[in-house]
């Protein structure tokens, strides 16, 4: 079986940062907001009773680093603790790190995976047909729209012409177009974390990882640090329909983000974002290996430009957002009977990781068989309220 925990180590963090994030309190009863000092996380509840609460302060970073602590135990020790067959449940472990906020993502912001999706669409969720698919479309526009900018009349030269040759697409639509997509990923309190298990809806037998770069969101739209996510996709669902876009995305356990949130400051900022490379690795228990990567200065929208799409005068998030970026990754290597591509086999550990954000390593089951969803915003406020956490306004 593939090991899930040699990725549970105070290497899966990042070496340097100003690195915040969540864990399971057990003598709490509920989670505690942490930051990394050194090789120690400190407990820093007493001041932010939520990751909402700190990335809403003017200087996050500054914000956190300010707070007055207290140490709950080693980084790496806590790490380890975190996977549920390795977990004591009387010390604690890792949470994903964001709480409040809404988990939107952006689709089909890399030429590539557009094309994928297009494919997906045409292929009517079917994986045999794919690799025809995939030649008469590229045949026709190409593999390489990356200095194609979304919505300019260069990409509506284009459309027009899709449209003439009947090859137009909604997944074109909104990779070229001037609208970029942008769903929900998850519900509030329902994403899982690094070490976890993420789940697959058991109906689909066509699926695949995307490692993204997570955006944080203040509710005034500033952009105030990043982490890392895996917006794990069903080809097979969504290529039935769009319209089941909701079934492909939204499943208990199918949000993974972590391990901690790098806030912006001095070392880390936007920029560096969009200069990020992320590598993906999955290893299966069947021997199989697969490794990939997307390179965040292909993406055909900028991120900022994703996060005012996201919200402004036309949305508001009072508690901030999180937004997933979208990936270059688009997996074709066959898994198995050749021309059926890559998909997911129960027990796959896949790790995305970047030396900017760390590692985030998941061990893939099904929806039904990870663990339940059973701690929303209502149990999270109620023990903040048992703790003395809660202060009126």
């Amino acid at each position: 079986m593939p090991s899930l925990a040699a990725h549970m180590t105070a290497d899966s963090l990042p070496d340097h940062g100003s690195l915040v994030g969540r864990i399971w309190d057990p003598a709490a009863g509920g989670p505690s907001i942490v930051r990394r000092d050194e090789s120690q996380l400190v407990d820093i509840t007493a001041s932010f009773a939520t990751m909402r609460d700190l990335c809403e302060t003017g200087e996050p970073a500054s914000a956190a680093r300010a707070a007055k602590g207290r140490p709950v135990g080693d980084a790496a020790a806590i790490i380890a603790n975190t996977p549920p067959e390795a977990r004591d449940s009387g010390k604690p472990w890792l949470l994903p790190p964001i709480d409040l906020q809404a988990v939107k993502a952006a689709g089909v912001t890399f030429a590539t995976s557009m094309l994928e999706r297009v494919i997906e669409e045409r292929a009517r969720g079917n994986p045999d047909a794919a690799a025809e698919i995939r030649g008469s479309i590229g045949a026709l526009i190409g593999d390489d729209l990356s200095r194609l900018r979304p919505g300019s009349p260069e990409a509506m030269k284009l459309k027009q012409l899709l449209v003439e040759k009947g090859a137009w697409s909604q997944y074109l639509e909104v990779g070229i177009g001037p609208d970029a997509e942008i769903f929900t990923k998850s519900q509030v309190m329902a994403a899982v974390g690094h070490g976890m298990e993420a789940g697959l809806h058991p109906v689909s037998t066509w699926n695949n990882p995307e490692p993204e770069v997570v955006l944080v969101v203040s509710s005034a739209g500033g952009i105030v640090g990043a982490t890392l996510g895996n917006d794990v996709n069903l080809r097979d669902v969504e290529g039935r329909s769009a319209l089941l876009l909701g079934k492909a995305k939204d499943n208990n356990a199918s949000c993974a983000l972590g391990p901690m949130i790098r806030l912006f400051d001095d070392s880390f900022s936007l920029d560096d974002v969009r200069r990020m490379q992320l590598a993906l690795r999955v290893e299966g228990e069947d021997g199989f290996i697969l490794n990939g990567a997307s390179n965040m200065s292909k993406i055909s929208r900028d991120p900022a430009d994703l996060v005012r799409q996201m919200m402004g005068p036309h949305h508001q998030y009072p508690d901030g957002a999180v937004l997933f970026l979208g990936t270059l990754f688009a997996p074709v290597e066959d898994r198995g009977e050749p021309g059926k591509g890559f998909t997911h086999k129960l027990g796959d550990v896949v790790t995305v990781s970047s030396s900017e954000l760390g590692t985030l390593a998941n061990r893939m089951t099904t929806s039904d068989k990870a663990t339940p969803w059973s701690f929303g915003a209502s149990h999270l406020f109620r023990n903040l309220a048992r703790r003395g956490l809660l202060q009126s306004a």
